[in-house]
């Protein structure tokens, strides 16, 4: 045919084939490898998620320090605020909070309006848009971290 005997033939034909086997049993190996790699990854990586909510649990500053800071934070942005608009109504306090200008079409499709920061003077009791935020911010931290238990 080619002038190739055919004892020739075969032998390339194997030594081809015999390649293929090769390289395909090696690639078997490394997905072996990277497969049990990934689950050491994984195992450790798990072992550090672990470890660190117990931290948590377990270091009972961690949680005052939590707690200090929430309630440091609602003092000082909620509580004080309040307490001087109404104890000495003659002491200027300005609230700010964000306004967002859209219209109906911005609304519904999610387009971009126009932001203002509003510095309001506070006389007596007023609630503003950042205490309802930060409120609900601080109870959806404790409710978050309730939940996960």
């Amino acid at each position: 045919m080619f002038g190739l005997p055919l004892e020739l033939i075969t032998m390339l034909g194997s030594t081809v084939l015999g390649g293929i086997m090769s390289i395909m049993g090696q690639r078997m190996k490394a997905q072996q490898e990277q497969q049990k790699m990934l689950m050491e990854r994984a195992n450790f990586s798990a072992k550090q998620v672990n470890a660190a909510r117990e931290a948590g649990k377990t270091d009972k500053h961690f949680a005052w320090t939590r707690r200090l800071i929430a309630l440091s934070s609602v003092f000082a942005i909620i509580v004080l605020p309040k307490l001087v608009a109404v104890f000495y109504p003659e002491v200027a306090v300005y609230v700010g909070y964000t306004e967002v200008k859209m219209n109906f079409f911005q609304s519904l499709f999610g387009g971009d309006g126009q932001e203002a920061v509003k510095w309001v003077q506070a006389k007596g009791f007023v609630i503003t848009p950042l205490d309802t935020h930060i409120v609900s911010a601080i109870v959806g931290l404790y409710f978050g971290a309730g939940f996960t238990k």
